[in-house]
C-alpha cells in the first residue's frame, strides 16, 4: 500500500479506537433524490457509537442552487465546530451505502486544511454484518474549533475544467455510470442533458471495490484509472452528478498514492444544465 493508507480504516481498527477521545466519529451518509431513504431517520435509529451527523446537505453554499456546494470556509468552521470537530480531532467518516458519500466528506475537510481524516472501509454495511455496536438517539457534541485554511487547488470551477479539457492540461474523469457517460441513461436530477463532457475519461466508481464493498488495494486501483485511459502522469480532475462520487474517484487516487487530485464541484449538475457547454455522447 502507499504512505497514504491510513486514510482508510478498518472496522476493527475503529472499533478498538473509537473510544480515544481525539477521534471522532462522522456518519456522512447522503441519499440521491430519487432514493426514498431518510439519512437523518435512518442516524436516530441506529449509528456507530460516538458519530455525529455530518450532512453534506446542511454543510453547504445555500447562495448557490446548486447541489451541495462547497460552502465559504467560516461556514464551514462554524458547523463543524458545532459537531465537536476541532483542529486537533481525527475525524473518521463512514456512510450508509458503504464509501460513497464518506468521500464527499473526506474532501472536504481537506480542501479547508484538515489531513487529520479518515474514512472507514466498507462503511456502516461492513459494521453491521460483523454484529459490532451501534447506539440510537441525537448526538450531543461538545462544541470545537475548527481553523480553515482553504486549498483552492483541489477543487475546480466549470471555466477551469472547460480549459483543462481544451488544453489538455489535465486529465478529467467522470464517475458517473457508463450509461448516463455515453447518454444512455437519464440523468437523476430534471432539467439535465445526457451525455458527457468532451474529452473526459469514464471510470465509475463502483468499479474500484472489491466483492464485499471494500476499496481495491492500491495496485489495483491504479490499473483500474490505467484501463481507463486516465494518464496519472499529470494532473487529474474528477467529476461525476453532483460532486459526491467524484470524491470517491479522489480518495481512491490519494490512498494509491498520485496526490492533489482536484474535484469539478459542480460536476454534471452545472455542466449539463447549461446552454453554453459542449457535450459529447457515444
Amino acid at each position: 500500500m502507499s504512505e497514504n493508507e491510513s486514510a482508510l480504516v478498518s472496522t476493527n481498527w475503529l472499533d478498538d479506537h473509537r473510544r480515544n477521545p481525539e477521534i471522532r466519529v462522522v456518519d456522512a451518509t447522503y441519499f440521491l433524490p430519487t432514493v426514498p431513504r431518510d439519512a437523518e431517520k435512518e442516524f436516530l435509529e441506529r449509528h456507530i457509537p460516538g458519530a455525529v451527523r455530518f450532512d453534506i446537505d446542511a454543510i453547504k453554499d445555500d447562495r448557490n442552487p446548486l447541489p451541495h456546494m462547497l460552502p465559504p470556509p467560516a461556514e464551514f468552521a462554524e458547523k463543524v465546530g458545532a459537531l465537536g470537530l476541532g483542529d486537533d480531532t481525527r475525524i473518521i467518516a463512514y456512510d450508509a451505502l458503504g464509501l460513497v458519500s464518506a468521500a464527499r466528506a473526506w474532501w472536504m475537510f481537506r480542501v479547508f486544511g484538515h489531513d487529520r481524516v479518515a474514512i472507514l472501509d466498507g462503511g456502516l454495511p461492513k459494521w453491521l454484518r460483523e454484529g459490532r455496536p451501534l447506539e440510537k438517539g441525537p448526538a450531543k457534541p461538545r462544541p470545537a474549533r475548527f481553523t480553515p485554511r482553504l486549498r483552492p487547488q483541489l477543487v475546480r470551477s466549470l471555466e477551469a475544467v472547460r480549459a483543462e479539457l481544451r488544453g489538455g492540461r489535465a486529465a478529467v474523469v467522470d464517475a458517473r455510470s457508463k450509461g448516463r457517460f455515453v447518454g444512455i441513461e437519464p440523468e437523476f436530477r430534471a432539467g439535465l442533458k445526457s451525455g458527457h463532457m468532451p474529452g473526459a475519461k469514464n471510470l465509475p466508481y463502483t468499479e474500484l471495490f472489491a466483492a464485499d464493498g471494500t476499496l481495491l488495494p492500491a495496485a489495483e486501483i491504479l490499473e483500474r484509472f490505467e484501463g481507463a485511459g486516465v494518464d496519472l502522469d499529470g494532473p487529474v480532475t474528477t467529476t461525476c452528478g453532483s460532486g459526491v462520487t467524484a470524491c470517491v474517484l479522489a480518495f481512491a487516487l490519494h490512498l494509491a498514492g498520485k496526490e492533489g487530485a482536484a474535484v469539478y464541484d459542480g460536476s454534471w449538475s452545472e455542466w449539463g444544465g447549461r446552454e453554453d457547454t459542449e457535450i459529447a455522447t457515444g
